[in-house]
């Protein structure tokens, strides 16, 4: 990682993720031949994420809502 400053600020550039490594080695997995899972399945990490990600933010939409 590197480490940049400008101006007294600082931010790290980071490197990959968990969801997107294992959605690439489901997809290496896939290619050559280890796998037979339908794509769908391969690329689960991506949308079981994002899915995730939505329900969290409906959630907390409600939360705030209520409390008002």
């Amino acid at each position: 990682m590197r480490n940049y400053e400008y101006k007294g600020c600082s931010a790290n550039k980071g490197g990959i993720g968990f969801v997107s490594l294992l959605t690439l080695a489901f997809i290496v997995l896939k290619l050559v031949g280890v796998i037979s899972w339908p794509w769908i399945w391969v690329l689960s990490p991506i949308w079981i994420s994002g899915l995730i990600t939505i329900l969290l933010v409906i959630i907390l939409f409600i939360w705030l809502n209520k409390k008002k």
